[in-house]
């Protein structure tokens, strides 16, 4: 009992990781809006390169980018709004655009209903100071994204319970989907009123943990590091690190008389401000530290798995690895990589584990302040590190120490390949084939899709069968399905499709297939539909 317990905790949380996907994939976007909008149309820079005829103030380049600028801060600003809307579709199970509408009604209602409280009492004047914020245009209490993921979880256990509610003849038009915004309304209207009186007191815990954190120094960096890479395999770092980037756990700051919580909103904030000298390595300390073994630490290991390889599969290994480090360079997209030895050699990702918190530590020590919208990549790098200016990040740490994880990385995983003789690509046994994506494993794929549904057919198969899955969903690289029956999976199945990698947890499934993983998605659901009723 405690296993299926267990199990069924593990699946609703990476449910809820996935669904924090939705909100999370639009920040590249809002970044690199906001990115190229503030450099470019910051007066300082406008200075510093002599750009007063090109960029300055009223000439059409200074509109493009203000506007740049201006949607890309609109995204942030409205996150939470955006968290709730996100998470009620990705929790969701039929009729997600039911969900998402009544998650943006409930949203308002509840923020309405404290904003009104706020007025009528008088408390607001009572209240800590960063206690109240601008929501929507309403004076509310800043719950952050918390206030999202609040109404997302809520409306989308209501979603779930009531859209196949039948009412009596005299109102069965109000039932259905359509309940689904009446019963959100009524509920969050008093979700409202006990937020009222039981958020500030939350949001005192928050800060004093916060504070906590900000207090553990290095030691605790390094921590968080550790721990943010140990749950990848699960699939829950984004339950992590979230409150750490959106809340005040993450830290607050006053940015132009604005009370500014998270280490993400911080640095974003910062970002926009023309009034901004140095940005706070304090907030950026959660970020930072990916840089390094991002764009240099896995590359190196790549290499290292490259010249372990046999001479006779050196050629089809370097293939494969030489587009996973590329991509892990460049946009900090890090899974091929960390599965290829996760599931062949889980001593190797302890020990990145341990080095990836060894990097945000030192990241933290040398006083880098460089923010990111999802992940560690020089692209990431170029836009909110090297543009601003060393004065204002210290990027140049980045570069330095990530030289230094390159060598490490490399030597390192060389001797503990070699020496305990994992089978990283290139060195399998024969007959085994390597676990990152070939053109071969692409082609087949292609000609898979291409000859209609044999491999949404093949996967729905090895799933155990249509009746076996209860939700389906991905993530970035995964695809992740809660299944009645986790015995009925077929792991060599799986793999055969251009899996890279199996996760069991209880009901909980997640299949590795890499950035295609939404493709895949697609098909199966397409081939579910399309199959229903055969």
């Amino acid at each position: 009992m405690a296993k299926e317990k267990s199990g069924g905790a593990f699946s609703v949380l990476q449910r809820v990781g996935r669904s924090f996907m939705f909100p999370i994939a639009l920040l590249p976007v809002a970044g690199l809006l906001l990115g190229i909008g503030s450099s470019f149309s910051n007066p300082t820079t406008i200075e510093l390169y002599h750009l007063e005829w090109l960029l300055g103030e009223g000439t059409v380049f200074h509109i493009i980018l203000s506007i740049m600028a201006a949607t890309g801060n609109v995204i942030f600003g409205n996150l939470p709004l955006i968290f709730a809307m996100g998470v009620a579709l990705g929790m969701a199970k039929q009729e997600k655009e039911i969900a998402t509408l009544s998650a943006a009604v409930a949203f308002l209602v509840m923020h309405m209903t404290i904003a009104t409280l706020l007025t009528l009492t008088h408390r607001t004047e009572t209240l800590q100071e960063g206690a109240t914020g601008n929501v929507l245009g309403l004076t509310s209490l800043e719950m952050g994204v918390f206030g999202g993921i609040i109404v997302g979880l809520g409306v989308a256990w209501l979603h779930n319970r009531f859209y196949r509610i039948e009412l009596p003849n005299a109102i069965s038009f109000f039932g259905g989907t359509r309940f689904i915004p009446i019963i959100s309304t009524l509920v969050y209207i008093l979700v409202g009123a006990v937020m009222f009186f039981l958020w500030p007191i939350i949001q005192k815990w928050i800060y004093a943990l916060g504070d906590l954190v900000t207090k553990s120094g290095y030691a605790g960096t390094w921590i968080y590091g550790i721990i943010e890479r140990a749950l990848i395999p699960f699939g829950l770092h984004h339950v992590f690190y979230l409150p750490f980037w959106q809340t005040g756990l993450g830290g607050t700051m006053m940015i132009d008389g604005v009370n500014v919580a998270g280490a993400q909103n911080i640095f974003f904030a910062q970002l926009a401000s023309p009034n901004t000298t140095r940005f706070s390595v304090e907030a950026c300390r959660f970020m930072s530290g990916k840089f390094p073994f991002m764009m240099f630490g896995l590359p190196g290991a790549a290499l290292a798995m490259y010249q372990c390889a046999r001479k006779d599969k050196r050629k089809v290994a370097g293939g494969l690895l030489l587009g996973a480090a590329l991509t892990s360079f460049l946009t900090g997209i890090t899974e091929p990589l960390e599965f290829t030895f996760l599931f062949v050699a889980p001593l190797l990702y302890a020990v990145h584990c341990v080095l990836a918190g060894l990097s945000f530590m030192l990241m933290h020590i040398f006083g880098v302040a460089v923010g990111m919208t999802f992940s560690g990549g020089f692209i990431d790098l170029l836009l909110f590190g090297i543009l601003p200016g060393n004065a204002k990040t210290n990027w140049i740490f980045i570069i330095l120490v990530g030289a230094v994880y390159f060598i490490i990385y490399y030597f390192l995983f060389g001797v503990l390949i070699r020496k305990r003789n994992y089978k990283t690509p290139g060195r399998e046994d024969e007959g085994e084939e390597t676990k990152l994506y070939t053109r071969k494993d692409y082609n087949e794929a292609r000609e898979k899709a291409d000859s209609g549904n044999d491999r949404a057919a093949h996967i729905l198969e090895a799933l155990g069968g249509r009746e076996n899955i209860k939700d389906l969903d991905c993530c970035a690289t995964r695809l992740r399905i809660t299944v009645a029956e986790p015995d009925k999976v077929n792991d060599a199945a799986l793999k055969a499709t251009g899996a890279s990698g199996v996760i069991k947890k209880g009901g909980g499934i997640q299949v590795i297939y890499g950035p295609r993983v939404t493709v895949i998605k697609s098909e199966l659901e397409d081939y579910l539909r399309e199959t229903e009723n055969q």
